[in-house]
């Protein structure tokens, strides 16, 4: 296995309409190409994740086609905005089986052993805190969800809806949510001070873990114990390190990977997960200042190793509307050359501009980056080199090229490492402003050499002393978000 794997995330729905588009019909998870699969394997993806393919219901799609704020950010997206592009959000779940319209459960076997034929692995999402408004625990399990009182809904219509049952009368239910914010008005909060609830949701995790290799947890820390105290003012017991063994258990090597925020990263991962969203680093990127992003990177590999590190994703903006061009090449050096998971999201490539929110099954037009599409069909070639997916990875050490430089703390540089000798400097100017420095390196026997660093992102190409590199360093004078990732050899 591979220690710095890659993942890429699809849109499902979005991507099965384009597709269907082309066909002349509705087109199901058996349609999409093997030429498709195959494009996404030569370009060393080891995970393949889909997003949305679980069962959604009616009443989901209801709210989603009447909430106001929501109907704005659709316009927003798909300027000739139809009904019909608004099916629900496909994280308000009415069951774990794969949508009708997607071809079901057994469409999506068949998709598992082609990405398996090409070497990839499947993730999918799983939704622990909270269900659809129709989900059939609704009527079989009430008792599931946490319960409000007609109270409640007036003083907090926001947080709390009245549904009928089938017996005539009228029951109370809190909406899922965050301790922060309103709650979503799709959804119902699982309670997991249920020892049932529990015991329900670990059945669910268990029986999707025969459907795929992984699973990407919503919004995973949500059901922590403080943090569920903190929200509902009862204390559930622990759920993730219990249920996290149960099913590897039944399935070895299955994999978990939480979305989690409020630095509860290494609470996630000590629960079990084998990846964290690692939101920290994208925030320090987007604030543009490369110190806080060089001492996020002193935290040791044993956390390291386990972060996924993105761009963007279907919750965040779009890079190419987040970063300058040149910024964003900047800041994809640093987090896709840094240790642990490299998260990729469909249409970065391309620098798509327009967030597609999971309520809609439908994209916008949108004509491709061509700097941004040439810029990473440089870096994925120079990702999947072995040193950088299985070598040893380190920070170096930047000092200023003379007294008085104060650019010097603009730099974050990396070296890579690979068991066949295989040796890369990874180094970014991230500031807006020229800067220089010396990068002192890690690499045996540079004394009496002379050694070749040759830029696999661009065309540089610098022999240097090994004496003055030993002494000194390496010397390095670059632009505004300008970068280097050099091979390294001795001639």
């Amino acid at each position: 296995m591979t220690r710095y794997p890659a993942l890429f995330q699809i849109n499902t729905r979005v991507w099965l309409t384009e597709l269907g588009r082309r066909l002349g019909r509705p087109a199901t998870l058996d349609d999409i190409p093997d030429a498709d699969l195959d494009r996404l394997a030569s370009r060393r993806f080891d995970w393949i994740w889909f997003l949305s393919v679980w069962q959604t219901g009616p009443a989901g799609q209801r709210v989603s086609r009447r909430q106001p704020e929501w109907l704005a950010e659709f316009g927003n997206t798909l300027p000739d905005l139809r009904e019909e592009d608004i099916v629900g959000s496909g994280f308000a779940i009415t069951g774990y089986t794969v949508h009708r319209m997607l071809g079901g459960d057994a469409a999506l076997a068949r998709l598992r052993t082609r990405l398996q034929q090409r070497g990839m692995r499947l993730m999918l999402d799983f939704v622990p805190n909270h269900t659809g408004l129709d989900h059939g625990w609704v009527e079989s399990h009430p008792e599931y969800f946490v319960a409000g009182t007609e109270e409640d809904r007036r003083r907090e219509p926001h947080n709390y809806i009245r549904i009928a049952n089938p017996g005539g009368g009228q029951a109370t239910f809190a909406y899922g949510r965050d301790p922060y914010f309103s709650g979503w008005p799709d959804t119902l909060q699982l309670d997991y001070s249920n020892p049932g609830t529990q015991r329900a949701m670990a059945g669910e995790l268990t029986r999707i873990a025969g459907q795929c290799d992984g699973v990407r947890c919503d919004m995973a820390m949500l059901v922590l114990p403080d943090v569920f105290q903190r929200t509902w003012g009862r204390r559930p017991e622990p759920f993730w390190s219990r249920v996290i063994p149960h099913v590897r258990d039944r399935v070895p090597g299955f994999c978990l990977m939480a979305e989690v925020y409020w630095d509860l990263e290494w609470t996630m991962l000590r629960e079990g997960f084998d990846y964290a969203y690692d939101k920290r680093l994208y925030d320090r990127l987007r604030e543009h200042h490369a110190r806080p992003v060089r001492e996020h990177f002193h935290a040791g590999l044993d956390y390291q190793d386990k972060l996924a590190r993105f761009l963007e994703n279907h919750d965040e903006p779009r890079a190419a509307a987040t970063f300058s061009p040149e910024v964003h090449e900047a800041a994809a050096v640093i987090t896709f050359f840094s240790p642990g998971l490299r998260f990729f999201h469909q249409g970065q490539f391309e620098g798509r501009r327009k967030r597609i929110s999971p309520h809609l099954v439908r994209g916008p037009e949108e004509r491709t980056d061509d700097r941004l599409q040439q810029f990473y069909s440089r870096l994925l070639p120079a990702l999947g080199r072995a040193s950088v997916r299985d070598g040893h990875w380190e920070l170096l050490q930047c000092v200023p090229a003379w007294d008085g430089n104060w650019t010097w703390d603009g730099f974050v540089a990396f070296a890579w490492r690979g068991a066949a000798g295989e040796q890369l400097v990874v180094a970014v100017n991230y500031a807006g402003n020229q800067g220089q420095c010396y990068v002192r390196l890690p690499f045996p026997n540079l004394a009496g050499s002379t050694l070749r660093f040759s830029d696999l992102m661009g065309e540089a190409r610098y022999d240097r002393d090994g004496n003055d590199l030993a002494s000194r360093g390496l010397f390095l004078d670059l632009p505004p978000w300008g970068y280097h990732v050099f091979e390294v050899k001795s001639l």
